[in-house]
């Protein structure tokens, strides 16, 4: 069976695809791919307050642009515990939201860290690093959570704790995985291998989850 997942994110899909390979209980095989015509559909209001809100909103919103598919939607992000669990929902927005909201905190930085020239996730981990600053080791706790809905069925929700670096390591990856410590590994997320990958990526942790309790079935 297909699954198809809102997302154009290539990364996220990546992860998906990874947890989805191989047979699961019962023989299902399940493939995932890009909704179709998803750059075309005018994107929801992502105004919840929680991940699970999010994930919510997004599948039922995109199943009904697609009757008869199964659709998954995920809304994932970062808590750091030095930040009150910033950046929260509006991980993907937060340097956004921090030159809206801190115009004095924008002027403090180099213009490379956080011009609009760099790319989005660049932009995230300089703001990140730049409220981060001072805070010691020790204090530096953070977790990567997902929330997955699927369009006719509930949530499954997969944190990954992990530590924020001092300065990035690793290309591999995407988002906030290169100050993404795993201390269980002595690596970031931007640096370990695919496999490994899977089966740490809260993403993917979490689409195998609700897979393999029959969510789809």
């Amino acid at each position: 069976m297909v699954l198809y997942a809102a997302t154009t994110n290539p990364g996220k899909l990546r992860d998906f695809a990874w947890a989805a390979e191989g047979l699961l209980p019962g023989g299902l095989r399940v493939e995932i791919a890009p909704l179709p015509g998803l750059r075309e559909i005018g994107a929801p209001a992502e105004d919840g307050a929680t991940f699970e809100a999010n994930a919510r909103l997004k599948a039922e919103y995109y199943s009904r642009c697609a009757p008869g598919m199964w659709v998954v939607a995920d809304d994932s992000g970062l808590e750091v515990d030095a930040l009150g669990s910033r950046p929260g929902v509006r991980s993907a927005r937060f340097a956004e939201d921090l030159l809206a909201e801190e115009l004095g905190f924008a002027r403090d930085l180099a213009p490379a860290q956080l011009e609009v020239d760099g790319t989005t996730d660049e932009r995230n981990n300089a703001a990140l690093l730049r409220l981060m600053e001072g805070v010691p080791g020790e204090e530096r706790a953070a977790r990567y959570k997902c929330v997955l809905a699927l369009a006719r069925d509930g949530e499954v929700k997969q944190t990954l704790g992990g530590t924020i670096l001092f300065a990035e390591r690793g290309v591999g990856g995407f988002g906030y995985d290169p100050l993404f410590w795993l201390s269980e590994l002595g690596m970031t997320m931007a640096e370990i291998d695919p496999a490994t990958r899977l089966r740490f990526s809260h993403r993917g942790r979490a689409l195998r989850a609700l897979l393999e309790r029959g969510g789809a079935g």
